[in-house]
């Protein structure tokens, strides 16, 4: 294979950096309005949270009996903490090209939006010295903040499987799948089941245009599939409005049964809102006592 010169190169070179430091300086200006906390294991170790009395066992240390408890019992009891440790936080942008629409009543892309939280949330967890990951790069977890630029230039790309795989996960990470989930609803379960399975804390951010949950037109309108040749001619679209939203409500209670049946948590953000308001929500899922909760009925 022929090494490329270095004028491509070059040329490479400009155009990623072009776009990257936007894109990183926004990112970084979203994730300082939030401190990510530490993240419960749900398991015995060092930590400030109780999580559990057992019987003393030779070897304890005297240090470690929790006497009041055992005064009320004719055994010693031993008081764990929860060990509260650096957690790893998986991140998966859909490639979907559906996610590249853009309507009139937002400013940015589903892409865009999506991409710029995932970079957050992972600025978010390297301040709490946590490691991240995206599921769709080629590089392990880091924690250093230079997986920020690989992670950027790796999503500026939108290359990657259309779902994420569950092969790298371990019990006690945590994944957040930013997308619009407009695939079927069997296909999602199909792809989320294997992570469940791993024993991981799961975050589904549901990404719509304002434009897909109002529809906001009349009269005479072509409608194109994205990504297909499928077209459709409305005479009287707002006819449409109704079905098309209950369609959309039946469609979104599916994703969150889905989610609530596996214990993970099922957000929806619109395109025309404020990022840092989803950033803070997902920072209290996945930093607070929720996530701990959460964590542990995912790993049941």
């Amino acid at each position: 294979m022929t090494a490329p010169s270095p004028y491509t190169l070059n040329e490479q070179a400009q155009r990623v950096s072009a776009a990257l430091p936007p894109l990183l300086v926004e990112a970084e200006r979203v994730a300082a309005t939030v401190v990510l906390g530490i993240h419960g294991r749900k398991r015995a170790g060092p930590g400030e949270s109780f999580w559990q009395y057992r019987p003393y066992a030779f070897g304890d240390p005297v240090t470690r009996v929790d006497w009041r408890k055992s005064a009320r019992s004719d055994r010693v009891f031993i008081r764990e903490n929860e060990w509260e440790a650096a957690n790893t936080l998986w991140l998966w942008s859909s490639p979907s090209p559906t996610m590249t629409f853009k309507s009139h009543l937002a400013t940015v892309s589903k892409r865009d939006r999506a991409d710029l939280m995932a970079l957050a949330l992972a600025s978010l967890a390297l301040r709490a010295q946590e490691r991240v990951g995206l599921m769709s790069g080629p590089d392990a977890p880091g924690h250093s903040r230079a997986i920020l630029l690989r992670m950027a230039e790796h999503l500026l790309g939108h290359e990657g499987p259309r779902f994420p795989e569950a092969a790298r996960l371990r019990r006690f990470a945590s994944v957040v799948l930013l997308s619009d989930f407009f695939e079927t609803i069997p296909e999602i379960a199909a792809a989320i089941t294997p992570m469940a399975a791993a024993g991981v804390a799961g975050h589904v951010v549901h990404i719509v245009d304002p434009a897909e949950e109002t529809l906001p037109y009349a009269g005479r309108i072509e409608f194109q599939e994205v990504a297909g040749p499928l077209k459709f001619l409305s005479a009287k679209t707002e006819t449409l409005r109704q079905p098309y939203a209950e369609k959309l409500s039946l469609h979104r209670a599916a994703l969150r049964a889905l989610a609530g049946k596996f214990g993970w948590s099922f957000t929806i953000h619109r395109t025309d809102e404020s990022p840092a308001r989803l950033l803070m929500a997902l920072h209290g899922l996945i930093g607070g006592a929720k996530s701990r909760a959460l964590r542990g009925g995912a790993a049941a």
